[in-house]
């Protein structure tokens, strides 16, 4: 199943931030990293002890899901960098999302 194998290869290429990752892979990591948090904060609020858990899993979270990112990013032939888009207010967020849902590029390596 796409889902759970991206999700699986996300968590285990955490720090890997060299190489690229196809649009499938980074969608169906971010779909099931929704799915997660959402049962996590959904449980949580009925369960202290699970409200930490989401918390930490929140936490956890930002290392594989920068690495995806920055890799799909190589994919669709933008350097790094452009990850810092999402800080421009308003439009930063979308304009990531457009960078992010584009093809990838067969040309020279960034």
């Amino acid at each position: 199943m796409p889902l759970l194998d991206a999700f699986q290869s996300g968590w285990q290429r955490s720090f890997d931030y060299e190489g690229r990752s196809n649009r499938g892979d980074f969608w169906w990591f971010y779909l099931a990293n929704l799915i997660v948090s959402f049962a996590l904060a959904l449980l949580g609020a009925f369960s202290e002890l699970l409200s930490k858990l989401f918390f930490l899993y929140c936490l956890a979270q930002i290392f594989p899901s920068l690495s995806i990112t920055i890799r799909r990013l190589r994919d669709s032939g933008k350097p790094w960098p452009w990850v810092f888009i999402s800080l421009v207010p308003l439009i930063g967020g979308i304009w990531l999302i457009v960078l992010l849902a584009q093809p990838s590029f067969h040309g020279l390596p960034v």
